[in-house]
C-alpha cells in the first residue's frame, strides 16, 4: 500500500512556473494545504503508522510538506530521488509563454498535458515511467511517498497501468492524497475523509 501526497502550493505554481527540477518555497496557502493532508494522512493511519515509512523527494517544497506531516504523524523518512519532479531541462522555472518566445515553434500543437515531453533536453516520459517503475518494485512495506503534480500523475498511471494520455489527464490536488492499492487508486480529501472520491481501475 502507498499513500501519495503532493506538495502543497508554491510561489512558483501562483506564478504558472513549472518548477521541475528547481525549487520555491511553499506559500501560506501551501503550508495550510499540507497541514490538512498530514491531519488526514493522521486520521487514515492511525493505530498503522508505526508500520509506515515515508519516502520524500529530495527537493524543497516536498521537505517542506514532509516537515509539516511530521508534525503529526512522526515516521521513519528517507529520502528518494526517484520521487523527484520530472525535469523538462532548460525549461525548468520558466512559464508556458517564456517557453514560447525562448523556443519558438517547440510547443507548436501541443496541449496542457503533452507538453512537457516537448523539451529539447528535458527527461523522456519513458525514463520517468521507468523511475516509478523502479520505485513502485521496490516498495516492501505499508509507504507514505511525497512527491510532485506530473511526477504524481505517472506514478498512479503505471501503478493501475493506464496509457501515457490518461496518465497526463489525471487532476493533481495538493489538498489531498492518494491511496493506491490493489492495482487500483482512490483519493482521499478533506470533503470525505476515508471515502473513495475517485477510482481508477487497471
Amino acid at each position: 500500500m502507498i499513500y501519495l501526497l503532493r506538495h502543497g502550493e508554491t510561489v512558483w505554481n501562483t506564478l504558472g512556473r513549472f518548477q521541475g527540477q528547481k525549487d520555491s518555497p511553499l506559500t501560506r496557502r501551501g503550508i495550510e494545504q499540507a497541514d490538512l493532508v498530514a491531519a488526514l494522512l493522521a486520521t487514515e493511519i492511525a493505530g498503522a503508522a508505526p508500520a509506515f515509512e515515508m519516502h520524500v523527494s529530495p527537493l524543497g517544497r516536498t521537505r517542506e510538506t514532509a516537515d509539516r506531516v511530521e508534525r503529526v504523524l512522526p515516521l521513519a523518512r528517507r529520502e528518494d530521488p526517484r520521487l523527484m519532479e520530472v525535469s523538462v531541462g532548460a525549461w525548468d522555472g520558466m512559464t508556458m509563454f517564456e517557453i514560447d518566445n525562448e523556443f519558438p515553434g517547440k510547443l507548436d500543437g501541443s496541449d496542457a498535458f503533452d507538453w512537457y515531453f516537448r523539451s529539447p533536453d528535458g527527461e523522456s516520459f519513458d525514463a520517468a515511467c521507468a523511475r516509478a517503475k523502479g520505485f513502485i518494485a521496490d516498495v516492501r512495506q505499508p509507504t507514505v511517498a511525497i512527491s510532485h503534480g506530473l511526477f504524481g500523475r505517472l506514478l498512479r498511471g503505471v501503478y493501475a497501468g493506464l496509457s501515457q494520455r490518461e496518465m497526463l489527464e489525471l487532476p493533481v490536488p495538493q489538498d489531498g492524497f492518494y491511496r493506491l492499492v490493489d492495482g487500483e487508486f482512490h483519493l482521499v480529501e478533506g470533503a470525505a475523509a476515508g471515502v473513495p472520491a475517485c477510482c481508477v481501475s487497471p
